[in-house]
This record gives structure tokens, C-alpha cells and sequence, in this order.
């Protein structure tokens, strides 16, 4: 058992979180440890991209983040541990490393994924997260 989960989806993905999420709970001990949740709203990366947005955009995408997650979080966890919502602004990796130190994560759960077979063994942010995180990672396929 972990006293730390941080559980890494991306809420317009199901297959981010199907497989992912009954094994974060497993890994929080049935309510026994935490379970953080992760989501990130990825930035402009360049200012000549921002600069078709509306001025807003990016505060009310942050908004709209936190809203889904809390309500993803009552509808797939409220029979559960429950679990504390975080969005992460900026490069999904980064934001997803940030997280787990903040909240002083033991093991971070993501899926991996293989988008058309461009990274052979696991999505690029996920791969970074293995690479980077100093604690255990679950990566669940």
C-alpha cells in the first residue's frame, strides 16, 4: 500500500483512465491512502499561437478543467476513496511531476499509449514521467 496515489488522466481520453483509475484506487489502499487526481491543460507552447485565442481562453480552459475533474471525481469515486482534484497548466509531463512532489506522491499511475505506433513502447509525456520521477510509476496498458 501506498499513503501517496497520484493518478495522471486526461479527461477527453477514456482510455487515459479506464484501466489506470481501478488500479490507483488499489494502490491507495481502499481508502487507506490518498488519491490525488491529475489533469492538465496544456499551454500555447509559442505567443504567435496564443494570439488566435481569445483573450480568456486559457482561464476559462482551467476552468472548465477543474469543473470536469470534480465532477469526474463524484461520478467515478464517490462510492470510493474519494480524491483530491489538481489541474496542471502548462507541458503535461512537467505539470504531472510538479503534482507528485507537491503532494508528496509515492507512486504516480498513467496509461501508456502507442499513437500510431509513433513512440513504440508508450506515449512520449508518460515516458518522461518514468524517466524523470524518482519514486514509482504505474504504468498501466
Amino acid at each position: 500500500m501506498f499513503s501517496s496515489v497520484l493518478l495522471a488522466i486526461d479527461l477527453n481520453h477514456e482510455e487515459s483512465w479506464k484501466k489506470a483509475l481501478p488500479a490507483a484506487v488499489e494502490l491507495a489502499g481502499k481508502g487507506k491512502g490518498k488519491l490525488h487526481v491529475v489533469t492538465v491543460v496544456p499551454d500555447f507552447g509559442m505567443a504567435s499561437v496564443e494570439a488566435y485565442f481569445p483573450p480568456d481562453f486559457e482561464t476559462k480552459a482551467l476552468q472548465s478543467a477543474e469543473k470536469n475533474l470534480e465532477a469526474f471525481i463524484a461520478k467515478h469515486l464517490s462510492k470510493g476513496p474519494g480524491a483530491t482534484p489538481h489541474v496542471g497548466h502548462g507541458k503535461v509531463y512537467d505539470q504531472i511531476l510538479r503534482t507528485a512532489e507537491k503532494v508528496k506522491a509515492d507512486v504516480i499511475v498513467l496509461s501508456g499509449h502507442r499513437p500510431d505506433m509513433k513512440t513504440y513502447l508508450m506515449g512520449s509525456n508518460a515516458e518522461k514521467v518514468v524517466r524523470h520521477f524518482a519514486r514509482s510509476v504505474l504504468l498501466v496498458r
